[in-house]
């Protein structure tokens, strides 16, 4: 037996050296006779001689000397001492978290989404009414001659509404019982007094049949101003008549009131009695009720069923524009976008603006109309003295003097209105 085939003993760390002239030198100085360094048995496990920095295998060969290639394939030389190599990471991410990330980007997407179409839906909000501003039909409204004074606090705007049979066909005028009349006549006339400061908004109606001086046509029925020169003589009528200077003009005729009611669906109407008007073509029951543009237009009409006769109807017609403002603004209004769409460019269509009224008058007065049924806008009427005043142009309104002038100098200075003025209820005070 040979003595490579000897067991030899597994050297121990920290185990003392071999001394003496047998001991091989590491100083690489007269080295002797001795057993070669990969010679030296293995430490058990594997783990490297800490003196050492070669290891051996089992049988005390280095790796590499003598050693098929497949067994050097198979020993890789181990990490330095002191250092251990460490496992691979996973390199293939767990499930949960990629689907929460995925859920986390599906949720910004679509926030951004819903984002975008509140947007664009805003946009279109804003749009519509824009467009419809731009159709609609403008006349000069300036007067001659001397302006009214402006309010010190506020803004004044004539709303009238026309009897004018343009762009009703023949079955139309017969259906709405509007008639044949050649001409335009003012079937109503109201101020609207919106004040910058504080107090409520107002709309003042002014009967039609109020005996006024009109400019160049002597004293007659205010009506007749708009007969003889349209809009810009009704305007310098009634400021010459108030001493206020008027800011826009908004008019509407008997088509853009149906349109309007029918665009929303109706109007609910609260009908103070019964109403049989065989000249407006109504005949409706005391109480609220829905109402359609034909018979809407009948009931702000209506003269000779109402014991008030034109007071009564200016106050059906503020309380009509205001119920139509107010279903305007309503979400089933806005937020259907066909109709809202249908609603603006209807009201558009049966506008008349002045020239130089913006579409911030416009709405101002949208505005006070809709505050009526919220009881944000006083409803009044010019302070009368007689409405069966008889003149040169037969039985007419009179004003009370004292009181109109007491009304338009609280809005000329820019007094706050928070309740109704003397006078102003309809009721003629007889002086």
């Amino acid at each position: 037996m040979s003595h490579d085939d000897d067991a030899r003993p597994i050297p121990q760390r920290g185990a003392p050296r071999p001394t003496g002239s047998g001991a091989p030198r590491r100083d690489g100085a007269g080295r002797g006779p001795g057993p070669d360094r990969a010679s030296r048995p293995r430490p058990s496990g594997g783990v490297p001689e800490e003196h050492d920095s070669f290891l051996v295998d089992t049988r005390g060969r280095r790796p590499g000397a003598g050693a098929s290639a497949g067994e050097r394939s198979r020993t890789a030389p181990p990490p330095p001492p002191g250092r251990l190599r460490q496992a691979p990471r996973p390199t293939t991410p767990s499930g949960p978290p990629v689907r929460t990330r995925r859920r986390g980007v599906g949720l910004r997407r679509g926030l951004l989404l819903v984002l975008v179409v509140l947007l664009a839906y805003a946009g279109f909000i804003v749009y519509a009414p824009y467009h419809a501003w731009s159709t609609v039909a403008r006349v000069n409204t300036t007067p001659t001659g001397a302006r009214g004074a402006t309010p010190a606090a506020g803004h004044v705007y004539l709303l009238v509404g026309s009897d004018s049979r343009a762009g009703l066909t023949a079955a139309q005028r017969k259906k709405l019982g509007t008639g044949t009349v050649a001409g335009q006549r003012t079937d109503s006339i109201i101020l609207v007094y919106v004040p910058s400061g504080g107090g409520k908004s107002a709309l003042i109606s002014i009967p039609r049949d109020s005996y006024v001086p009109i400019p160049g046509h002597g004293s007659n029925k205010i009506n007749a101003a708009y007969s003889f020169g349209g809009a810009p003589l009704l305007v310098r009528t009634v400021e010459q008549a108030t001493d206020l200077r008027i800011d826009g003009y908004v008019e509407v005729g008997f088509g853009g009131f149906v349109g309007v009611v029918d665009s929303l669906g109706g109007v609910r109407i609260c009908v103070p009695f019964a109403m049989n008007d065989h000249e407006a073509h109504i005949n409706l029951a005391k109480g609220c009720q829905q109402l359609d543009g034909p018979t809407a237009l009948g009931y702000v009409r209506a003269r000779y069923s109402d014991p008030r006769g034109d007071i009564g109807r200016a106050a059906r017609q503020r309380q009509f524009l205001g119920a139509i403002m107010a279903k305007v603004a309503t979400p089933a209004t806005v937020l259907v976008p066909t109709r809202w769409w249908d609603v603006t460019h209807s009201v558009a269509g049966g506008l008349t603006v002045g020239e130089d009224t913006s579409l911030m008058d416009a709405y101002r007065v949208a505005q006070a109309l809709r505050g009526v049924s919220k009881d944000e806008t006083l409803s009044l009427v010019v302070p009368l003295a007689d409405i069966n005043y008889q003149t040169s142009a037969g039985s007419s309104v009179k004003w009370d003097t004292a009181r109109a002038k007491a009304l338009f100098g609280m809005l000329r200075s820019g007094q706050p209105l928070t309740a109704p003025p003397a006078g102003t209820n309809g009721v003629p005070s007889g002086g």
